[in-house]
C-alpha cells in the first residue's frame, strides 16, 4: 500500500472501474446470447484495473496498458472489413483512457524522469493513432477502366433532344439524367463558381410544417426559361441565364394536405401538337399537387390552361371514394405519352388497410380529360366507376416517377405494394401479382401488356422507388430498373423479359404470417447494390459501450439474412431498409460510355410488429382518428415513416427504426459507410469503382455536426447526372455538399457548401453558350438537413 494517494489516479480509477463493470454485466449477457466474449472479459480486466488505481497502486495502469494492447489486437481481428471507421468504437475511447493513464502514472512513484516518460508515451500513442487512421484513410479503391465501345447509341426513344435544354425530369423521356454538354469538365470543372441564386418563397409557416418540408425539386429547362415546383406546388418560371423571377402560380395546397413530405420532384412539359403558333397554353406545364389536383398553365405566362378541366384543374381523387386530407397526394411529375398525362399518387403508408385506391389514371394533355384508368381489380372498367362504386381500395399504388415509349405506347410503372406494407394476410390473388412490380401499361387501352415483379408478397417496403431508364443494351431496346432491395435488372421493353440472369434465392419463413411468406425470391445475378448479410462484428458506436448494446440487440432479434420477415415478440432487422439500395433518386447513365451511376444507400432497418392494444396504448392512431381528438391525446410528434404506423384494420401496427439509430446518440448502430456511389460498365455489369459517398461534416452523436472532413458514407436521397464532360454531379448526401466527380475514378474534383439540404437531383443546360448546372436545396426532414427555397446556378467564369 502506497504511503500518499494520488487523486488524479482515484479518479482516473473510478471511471476505468464504472466502464468496466457495464462491460462485464453487457458482456456476459452478449455471450449468454452467444456472441463476443471479448467485453465480459475486458470489462472484468477493466474493473481490476480501476480498482487498483482507485488504491494508487502502479499495476492498474499496468493492467490498463494490457487491456488497450489486447483490445488493440482483437479490434484488427474482429474488424474484417472497412478497418478505418470499423475501429474507430473499438480502440479511440480507450486510447483516450490509454493517454490519461499515462499522464497519471507519474503521481503514483518518484521514479526519475518520470514525466518525460510519460510525456513520451503520449506522445507515441498519438502519433502512432494518427499514423495508423491517416494509411488506412487513404488506402485507394479499385478502379477499373471505363469501357472503350460505344455500347448503346445515342437515340433518344423519347423524341425529345438532350443537350442545350432539359425538357424532361429525367433529363430526357429516356430518363438517363444525361447531359451531352462538354463545357465543363474533369480539367476545368475547380473553376466553377455560382452566377445565380433564386428563391421559390415557399418555406414552412409553422414549426409543424417544418417536420414535413422536403422539396426534392429537379427545375425543367426549355427555351429560355426554367420551370419548377416549390414543396407545396408553386409553379415558377426563372429566367435560364439570370434566374430572374419570369411568373409564378400558386395552386393554394392547404397544410393539412401535407402527406409524410411536402415535396414536389417537378413538372413535366407539353407542346400542344399543330397548335396555332403564341396562343395561350400552346406550351403548357402540367403537376400533381399536394392534394391530388392536376394543374395545368401556360408555359410562357403562368396562366391556367382553361380548356384543362375546370379552369385548368382536375381532380384525381373522383372516384376514390372517401379521402382524407393528408392520405392521396401527388409528388412526382406525370409522364406524358401520346399527349396522355399519366400520373399515380402517393398514399400515405402505414395509416389503414383500406386506404383509397392506388388506380392509374391517365387524362388527355390538352383537354384534362379521363382517357383510362387502371384499376387492378376492376380491369373492365376503363373510365371512372359505373354510379355508386369507387376504384377498389388498398391496391398497389405508383408514388414515384414513371417513364415512357412514345414509339411502343408502353409507359412503365414502378409499382408499390398493397397497404398496409408490413402485414399481407388480407391482401387479394391479384394485388399480390402486381405489388412490387414493373408494369408495361398500353396508353391506347389502359391495360397492362408485361409486369415484372421483383418481391413476392413484399412486407418490406420494397416497393420500386426509382424511374425506369430507357437503354440499348446489345441492340435491344431496353428498361433499365434499380431497386430499394439493391438489385438491378435489364428487360426487355417490348416484353418484359429479362436480359440480364436472374436467380433465386432460398427466402426465410416464419414471422406472424408464416403462409404469407414465399419459400424463394428472385435475386439479380447480373448487378446488386446490396451488400453481405450483417454479422455483429458489422455493429457500431461512439465508444465500446454503445458498440456492445449494438451487439446485443442484434443477437437478440430475429435475423437470417435478406427477406426475413417481421415478429412482434421481438425485432427483426431488415437489410437493405426501406430507404434503398436506390430509391427515388434513381441511377444516372451515360450512352456514350455505357456507365450507369447509382449512388444507394446501405442501412438496416430495425423493425417489429406491434400489437393492436400496445399501439393503441402509445396512441398510435390514423391521420383521421387524431383529427378527432384532443389536441393533448393526439400523440402525433412528426417522426420518421413507419415509426409508430398504427396500420390499422389490421391486427399489428408498425415500428420502425430507419437506419437503425441509438436512442440516446442518433448515431447508427451499423457501421458505416451509411452510402456509396457506383460506377458500373452496362456491357458486363460489372463494377468499375465503388466509393462511399458523402462526409462526417454535418454528422455528429447527438445531432451535433462534427464538421469533420473524412468520408464516412452518408444516408441520401436524391439522384445524379453524368456529362459528356466526364463528370458527375450530385449533392443528395447529408453533409450538405454539392460535388463533382470524376466518372473515370470516382474522385471528387470540386465541391461547395450548401446554404440547405441538396435532396434533389441536379439539371444540366446551356444558355447563350454557356453550360450552367442548376440544383434544388429545399432539405429534407427525414434527412435532418437544413430546409431551404434556394435554386443555385453553377457556371464557369465568362473570360473577360
Amino acid at each position: 500500500m502506497p504511503e500518499y494517494r494520488s487523486w488524479p489516479s482515484i479518479i482516473l480509477g473510478f471511471f476505468i472501474a464504472a466502464i468496466g463493470l457495464i462491460l462485464t454485466g453487457g458482456g456476459i449477457w452478449l455471450a449468454t446470447l452467444g456472441g463476443s466474449l471479448y467485453y465480459g472479459l475486458a470489462g472484468i480486466a477493466m474493473l481490476f484495473a480501476g480498482l487498483m488505481l482507485m488504491r494508487s497502486r502502479m499495476v492498474g495502469a499496468y493492467a490498463y496498458i494490457a487491456v488497450v494492447a489486447v483490445t488493440l489486437l482483437w479490434a484488427f481481428f474482429d474488424a474484417s472489413s472497412n478497418l478505418a471507421w470499423a475501429l474507430v468504437p473499438r480502440i479511440i475511447a480507450p486510447i483516450v483512457l490509454l493517454i490519461a493513464t499515462f499522464l497519471v502514472m507519474p503521481t503514483l512513484t518518484r521514479t526519475a524522469h518520470r514525466w518525460k516518460l510519460a510525456g513520451v508515451g503520449v506522445g507515441v500513442t498519438v502519433l502512432a493513432t494518427a499514423l495508423l487512421f491517416t494509411f488506412l484513410g487513404t488506402r485507394d479503391v479499385s478502379v477499373a477502366a471505363l469501357p472503350a465501345q460505344n455500347s448503346m447509341g445515342m437515340m433518344d426513344p423519347s423524341g425529345m433532344a438532350a443537350g442545350a435544354d432539359w425538357p424532361a425530369y429525367g433529363g430526357t423521356g429516356a430518363a438517363r439524367r444525361y447531359s451531352p454538354l462538354t463545357q465543363i469538365n474533369a480539367g476545368n470543372v475547380a473553376q466553377l463558381q455560382q452566377v445565380w441564386l433564386a428563391h421559390t418563397g415557399d418555406m414552412p409557416s409553422d414549426a409543424a410544417a417544418a417536420a414535413q418540408y422536403g422539396a426534392e425539386t429537379t427545375p425543367l429547362k426549355v427555351g429560355n426559361a426554367l420551370y419548377l415546383c416549390s414543396a407545396k406546388n408553386i409553379m415558377i418560371s426563372l429566367d435560364a441565364a439570370t434566374g430572374k423571377e419570369r411568373w409564378r402560380f400558386d395552386p393554394k395546397v392547404p397544410n393539412e394536405w401535407i402527406p409524410y413530405t411536402a415535396a414536389c420532384r417537378g413538372v413535366s412539359y407539353y407542346a400542344v401538337p399543330n397548335a396555332a403558333p403564341g396562343s395561350l397554353c400552346a406550351k403548357r406545364l402540367i403537376e400533381g399537387t399536394l392534394d391530388a389536383r392536376l394543374i395545368a398553365v401556360d408555359a410562357e405566362t403562368g396562366r391556367p390552361c382553361a380548356d384543362f378541366g375546370k379552369n385548368g384543374q382536375v381532380d384525381a381523387k373522383i372516384g376514390m371514394g372517401k379521402v382524407f386530407p393528408g392520405l392521396v397526394s401527388i409528388n412526382s411529375p406525370p409522364v406524358i405519352i401520346r399527349g396522355i398525362a399519366i400520373t399515380g399518387h402517393q398514399t400515405l403508408d402505414g395509416q389503414q388497410r383500406w386506404e383509397p385506391s392506388g388506380v392509374i389514371q391517365g387524362f388527355d394533355a390538352v383537354t384534362g380529360k379521363l382517357r383510362f384508368a387502371w384499376d387492378m381489380k376492376h380491369p373492365e372498367w376503363n373510365g371512372y366507376p359505373p354510379e355508386g362504386q369507387q376504384w377498389s381500395r388498398g391496391t398497389p399504388n405508383m408514388w414515384t416517377i414513371a417513364s415512357g415509349d412514345e414509339a411502343l405506347g408502353l409507359v412503365y410503372l414502378p409499382m408499390g405494394n398493397s397497404t398496409v406494407d408490413y402485414w399481407s394476410s388480407l391482401r387479394s390473388p391479384v394485388e399480390n401479382s402486381f405489388g412490387t412490380s414493373i408494369v408495361a401499361l398500353d396508353v391506347t387501352t389502359g391495360k397492362p401488356r408485361w409486369k415484372f415483379q421483383a418481391v413476392k408478397n413484399d412486407v418490406w417496403d420494397y416497393d420500386f422507388g426509382s424511374q425506369p431508364t430507357l437503354i440499348d443494351y446489345k441492340g435491344k431496346a431496353a428498361l433499365l430498373v434499380s431497386s430499394k432491395q439493391g438489385d438491378m435488372y435489364v428487360l426487355d421493353r417490348t416484353t418484359g423479359q429479362p436480359l440480364t440472369p436472374i436467380g433465386t434465392i432460398k427466402a426465410p419463413r416464419g414471422g406472424v404470417e408464416p403462409a404469407q411468406r414465399a419459400p424463394t425470391q428472385i435475386v439479380s445475378l447480373w448487378q446488386t447494390l446490396r451488400k453481405d448479410r450483417l454479422t455483429e462484428s458489422d455493429m457500431w458506436g461512439m465508444s465500446p459501450i454503445d458498440q456492445m448494446i449494438c451487439r446485443i440487440n442484434f443477437r437478440r432479434a430475429s435475423y437470417n439474412g435478406f427477406f426475413t420477415p417481421p415478429e412482434t415478440d421481438r425485432h427483426s432487422i431488415e437489410y437493405p431498409g426501406y430507404n434503398g439500395g436506390t430509391d427515388w433518386g434513381s441511377v444516372a447513365v451515360d450512352p456514350t460510355r455505357g456507365v450507369i451511376v447509382a449512388n444507394y444507400n446501405d442501412m438496416p432497418n430495425y423493425v417489429r410488429l406491434v400489437p393492436r392494444a400496445e399501439a393503441d396504448k402509445k396512441g398510435w392512431f390514423t391521420r383521421e382518428q387524431k383529427a378527432g381528438m384532443a389536441k393533448t391525446d393526439k400523440g402525433d410528434k412528426p417522426h420518421a415513416e413507419g415509426a409508430g404506423d398504427p396500420q390499422a384494420q389490421t391486427p399489428y401496427a408498425i415500428d420502425v427504426n430507419a437506419g437503425w439509430q441509438m436512442p440516446f446518440t442518433g448515431m447508427l448502430c451499423k457501421q458505416p459507410p451509411y452510402g456509396g456511389i457506383r460506377a458500373i460498365d452496362i456491357a458486363t455489369g460489372k463494377t468499375i469503382w465503388d466509393r462511399p459517398f458523402g462526409s462526417a461534416r454535418k454528422n455528429g452523436p447527438f445531432g451535433i455536426p462534427s464538421y469533420l472532413p473524412f468520408t464516412i458514407g452518408t444516408p441520401n436521397n436524391g439522384g445524379s447526372v453524368v456529362t459528356a464532360g466526364g463528370l458527375i454531379f450530385i449533392a443528395a448526401a447529408t453533409d450538405d455538399l454539392f460535388k463533382a466527380i470524376d466518372l473515370k475514378t470516382g474522385k471528387i474534383l470540386w465541391q461547395t457548401a450548401l446554404p440547405a439540404g441538396g435532396q434533389a437531383t441536379p439539371m444540366v443546360y446551356e444558355q447563350n453558350g454557356r453550360q450552367y448546372v442548376v440544383l434544388m436545396t429545399g432539405g429534407h426532414h427525414f434527412m435532418k438537413t437544413p430546409i431551404g427555397d434556394q435554386v443555385i446556378a453553377w457556371a464557369l467564369p465568362t473570360k473577360g
